[in-house]
């Protein structure tokens, strides 16, 4: 029996229902995308699905005179952010979510919920659906792995698109309409490391407990990174005991902010493990004192110990100066928009490869020049240290549009709902908008969404009275688009 029997709006929860029963990760959108091209065929409705799995349905405008007004794009996400709680056991790849309601807030047990951007799709497949609704001509885009560096919209062929509106719903704040966004790229930093001739006894050495959040909209909150984190806690313990370096990591996801990560250690010198405690312990005591109100929980411990071989001494401090010296977070405010961040990066994934360790940024900024120097920064270094940078998912800066005559429209419809104005405003993160508009010509873009808190997160929920708010709100816009 559904979680949601007798809440409104029925149909659009029951569609994201199903889709929190699909394994929809990043990367891992067949089965979705198949679910979508499935209803589509049981509809009667045109559509296309691509090689890399996005799909486009088409659907003839309804009601009176509304078959040859201008058609709107409406556009959301496919994949989502898989993080879970250290205790909770699930194979992303072939198990769905399981919900949980409590009141009208919607979560995931010990996971990410997916409603970004699942509540997109389930918006588009009930307007899809209904034979009652009155809009213009509609062409559903359903994007994939937008999660990791927007590669759906970046390959799909765009030409198909007919219309010069846009409605993206990948925003996570009822009541604020998204007008801009940063562009960014995902820069690798691979740093060369080799093993020594002997496998030693190391200690494992986590940093775990933070809050995370997405390395976007969430980078000016102060949170820790633990990758970073872990980083300073290595040069702490270096100083006073010489260690060398095996397997690290930290982080899943290039754009969101790591919450905990681990290192193998290898002491080069004898019966030291109350030396290395007592400075982990100190330097824990600092970092909690640092972050004490953003990240209250951060802790720094010894887990266990691990047989391995570490890396030569050269390749270790290689790695460590790496860790401290490579630029992370918040690089420029802006000084046009108040209160925007205008330029920052993400160290989202640490790992151990086959050649040595690998540090993927995150890179943001609404300055194309700023973005460029900073990838110059981490080029410049990772070559000082031998390795290189692998630059991916580049993505281009959707830039504010002040005449929007489709957000004046849509402010129109808000103040008639909610008595007020809504907010608008252009953010710090990627948003398949600027994808959209660097590809057609003209195009006039808004993106909105329902409430939803610590996206990217396994704290991540729903509100869902505001997505029945946001319901209305989204068919009185296409209602009122002539």
């Amino acid at each position: 029996m559904s979680i949601f029997k007798g809440m409104e709006p029925e149909r659009v929860l029951a569609f994201f229902e199903q889709i929190a029963s699909i394994p929809h990760g990043s990367g891992n959108t067949r089965e979705i995308s198949d679910y979508v091209v499935s209803l589509a065929r049981k509809w009667g409705l045109t559509y296309k699905q691509d090689e890399f799995h996005n799909v486009i349905v088409w659907k003839e405008g309804q009601g009176p005179g509304r078959e040859q007004v201008p058609g709107v794009i409406l556009q959301g996400h496919l994949d989502m952010v898989c993080e879970k709680e250290e205790d909770v056991e699930i194979d992303f790849e072939k198990e769905g979510l399981t919900l949980e309601l409590k009141g009208d807030t919607l979560t995931a047990q010990g996971t990410t919920l997916g409603g970004d951007d699942g509540i997109a799709v389930a918006f588009m497949l009930a307007i899809l659906e209904d034979k009652t609704l009155v809009h213009p001509p509609l062409e559903c885009v359903f994007t994939v792995d937008e999660e990791v560096g927007m590669l759906g919209a970046a390959a799909m062929d765009m030409s198909v698109l007919k219309s010069k509106r846009l409605l993206n719903i990948d925003s996570e704040d009822e009541g604020i309409f998204l007008l801009g966004c940063a562009g960014g790229v995902t820069a690798e930093v691979c740093i060369p490391a080799w093993p020594q001739d002997q496998e030693k006894d190391g200690y494992v050495l986590e940093v775990s407990g933070l809050k995370g959040g997405h390395s976007g909209t969430e980078i000016d909150k102060g949170r820790g990174n633990a990758s970073v984190l872990l980083g300073r806690v290595l040069a702490e313990i270096d100083r006073v005991c010489p260690l060398d370096l095996g397997e690290i990591s930290g982080g899943l996801k290039d754009n969101a902010i790591p919450r905990s990560a681990r290192a193998v250690i290898y002491p080069r010198l004898p019966i030291v493990r109350d030396v290395i405690l007592g400075r982990i312990k100190r330097v824990e005591e600092k970092i909690q004192r640092e972050y004490r109100v953003t990240d209250p929980d951060v802790k720094i411990q010894i887990t266990g110990t691990q047989k391995g071989v570490p890396f030569r001494p050269e390749n270790t401090a290689a790695i460590l100066l790496a860790l401290r010296m490579l630029p992370n977070g918040i690089r420029r405010m802006s000084f046009d928009i108040p209160g925007l961040v205008q330029t920052s990066l993400n160290l989202g994934i640490m790992k151990t490869t086959d050649f040595g360790v690998s540090l993927s940024y995150s890179v943001r900024s609404s300055v194309e020049s700023e973005k460029n120097d900073l990838v110059s920064q981490l080029t410049e270094m990772a070559e000082y240290l031998g390795g290189e940078v692998k630059l991916s998912g580049a993505y281009p800066a959707w830039e504010y549009k002040e005449d929007s005559q489709l957000a004046q429209v849509m402010k129109d419809v808000f103040r008639q709902q909610y008595g007020k104005d809504p907010i608008t405003e252009t953010i710090h993160a990627g948003v398949e908008c600027g994808l959209f508009a660097g590809n057609i010509q003209g195009l006039d873009a808004v993106s909105f969404g329902p409430d939803m808190k610590d996206i990217h997160t396994p704290k991540e929920s729903m509100d869902l009275k505001s997505v029945k708010r946001t319901w209305d709100f989204l068919l009185k816009t296409l209602e009122s688009l002539k």
